[in-house]
């Protein structure tokens, strides 16, 4: 036994020399070219790799680019046609690929100066949209939408009759006006009815309980006709692509998506406003997310198992290193909460691809590497360059709630997988900001 050991043992070593002497035989720059091939072809076969393995959000079917609601009478209406910026603005783009934008609508950009595009969204009909996904949540939904109608109607208001082209009752004091949306385009200027009152878009992902009945029940008691927007997916696709599908067909000069579950306190929206606002930029876009990272060592954090919160801090520590310098020094990513100015949809909703869990940091990764925007000072002359639109990170009121859908250990690896190959796909091209 003791030779066939010691063979063995010496049989890898030999063959260390032996590619030694090989390679001290080879020409230096031979050695290089056939390092670059090797790494080239590693490389090329990790593109291959993630273009099959890479997530790829599938087309809407034609039921789902509809809703239902309630009547009046209490009766339930016919599935009608969903609102839908994004078509349009698909589009228009497709048709500005052909022709470059000019600065003559700009006197006061110089040559050079980006340009803020506004052609490519339709106007806002109401002030808010809210968005909601929900899969399986008739247990939960109806706490969450109580507290959610209270707030909206005491802040926004809604609409006196309900349908296209009405217009909401005044409003109360709640919500933070508009202090710096200060690039807009002349019709904006010229319209009598600037947006108000508010929308819920209800995104059902495939439910197989009585999610819908719940929610209808819930309209009816509370008359909210046409204002809580039932949307139906055929096929389940997950949180990310549920929120994804709402944000496409939102009305609202604001649009945030809110978990069903009700764990974010909804109240706390007015702060979400006041700090997309604080952050927005001469072009309207600006993002403000909601943040548990002040309740850590808080008691509803303590509570959590020792598993959850070591999953939690490793999860944060892969994020700091894959993701790019803006989205590492978010201190939560995860929160269901995020608040979006009308500006910034399109610059994020179109380009995303992730419909798991970790949607949220793809958002805010395409929010970091949006188009530059002009800088503006207080005269309206541009003043510089402003890249990426920026995300301001807002605490807010938060507790745990039973019922969740997450396996622990199996979603946080599929988290984990799933952001090493977001962030290679965007890395290495496979993901790129380019019309479908």
């Amino acid at each position: 036994m003791a030779p066939s050991s010691t063979i063995s043992n010496i049989a890898p070593l030999q063959l260390v020399w032996f590619l030694y002497d090989v390679a001290a035989e080879i020409p230096t720059h031979t050695l290089f070219l056939i390092f670059v091939s090797l790494v080239g072809l590693a490389f090329g076969l990790i593109y291959i790799v993630l273009h099959i393995v890479a997530p790829k959000p599938r087309l809407p079917y034609p039921s789902e680019k509809t809703y239902i609601t309630t009547n009046p009478d209490g009766t339930i209406s016919k599935p009608r046609p969903l609102p839908c910026w994004y078509d349009r603005w698909h589009a228009e783009s497709r048709l500005k690929e052909q022709s470059s934008l000019s600065t003559a609508s700009y006197p006061t950009i110089p040559a050079g100066f980006p340009v803020p595009d506004f052609g490519t969204v339709e106007p806002a009909e109401v002030e808010l949209s809210v968005v909601i996904p929900a899969y399986n949540e008739a247990d939960r939904l109806i706490p969450t939408l109580q507290e959610m109608v209270a707030y909206l109607d005491e802040n926004f208001g809604r609409p006196v009759t309900s349908g296209p082209g009405s217009r909401p009752t005044s409003k109360g004091t709640g919500t933070p006006k508009p202090h710096r949306n200060v690039f807009k385009d002349a019709s904006a200027h010229k319209r009598q009815h600037p947006p108000s009152g508010y929308e819920i878009l209800l995104v059902n992902d495939g439910s197989t309980d009585r999610t819908v009945d719940v929610a209808l029940d819930f309209s009816r008691q509370h008359n909210l006709h046409d204002i809580l927007r039932i949307v139906t997916l055929e096929k389940n696709r997950g949180k990310g692509g549920g929120v994804t599908h709402g944000l496409r067909h939102v009305r609202g000069e604001y649009a945030v998506f809110a978990d069903a579950d009700g764990a974010s306190r909804f109240g706390d929206l007015g702060k979400l406003i006041e700090g997309c606002e604080d952050v927005v930029d001469g072009s309207n876009r600006g993002v403000a997310i909601g943040s548990r990272a002040h309740l850590v060592g808080s008691e509803a954090v303590v509570k959590r198992s020792a598993v959850r919160n070591f999953l939690m801090r490793s999860f944060h520590f892969v994020l700091m290193i894959l993701t790019p310098p803006a989205t590492s020094r978010i201190r939560d990513t995860q929160c269901g909460f995020k608040l979006f100015s009308r500006a910034a949809l399109p610059h994020i909703v179109p380009y995303m691809h992730t419909e798991g869990w970790i949607f949220d940091i793809e958002m805010l990764m395409l929010a970091e590497s949006a188009p530059a925007t002009p800088v503006l000072a207080s005269d309206g002359s541009v003043i510089g360059t402003s890249y990426g639109i920026k995300v301001a990170e807002v605490p807010i009121g938060w507790h745990e709630v039973d019922g969740s859908k997450m396996n622990l250990v199996k979603d946080s690896v599929k988290m984990a997988i799933g952001l090493a190959v977001l962030r290679a796909s965007w890395m290495l091209g496979v993901y790129r900001r380019r019309l479908a």
